[in-house]
């Protein structure tokens, strides 16, 4: 995440940018949830992404779309770290 793009830094939301976010693509491939570049930027199509997971594992703390506490708790321990 570039420096400035979220003052919240538990969470990760479309418009962010960085290494965290080049992370969270690659563990959604892993999963086959994600298909793009893995370019660091959290775009539509990442936000599509974590949205399936979030459904696909029943996670509602964490708002949709949004890579935040609850959801990184679940990929993380699902995923190897890239």
């Amino acid at each position: 995440m570039a420096p400035g793009d979220e003052t919240d830094t538990e969470s990760l939301r479309r418009g962010d940018s960085g290494t965290e976010v080049t992370e969270l693509q690659l563990r959604l491939t892993q999963l086959a949830l994600y298909i793009g570049e893995a370019d660091g930027d959290y775009d539509s199509q990442v936000e599509d992404a974590v949205t399936r997971y979030q459904w696909a594992r029943g996670l509602t703390a964490d708002e949709l779309g949004v890579y935040g506490r609850t959801t990184r708790t679940s990929l993380e321990a699902e995923t190897a770290e890239p």
